[in-house]
């Protein structure tokens, strides 16, 4: 695999991992709250958003680039 697909699969998956640990924490405990429920209810969410999100953000990230640098006037990274 070339290094630089390489780096965007592990970016993808690390950055998938911290987004989502924050977000699925923050909304399940909005939505259950403390409760005994909370680290299964948690842990299920987390693991249903992270198959979903790390290929989202594999694939969207290189457009959300283009899109911000065409914004800016600036070339792409």
């Amino acid at each position: 695999m070339h290094p630089q697909k390489k780096f965007h699969l592990v970016f993808s998956m690390v950055m998938g991992a911290m987004m989502i640990f924050i977000m699925t924490f923050v909304i399940t405990f909005v939505n259950v709250g403390w409760s005994a429920q909370f680290l299964v209810t948690w842990l299920k969410a987390f693991a249903i958003a992270y198959v979903v999100g790390v290929p989202v953000i594999f694939f969207v990230a290189p457009v959300a680039r283009k899109i911000a640098a065409r914004i800016l006037g600036v070339a792409p990274p």
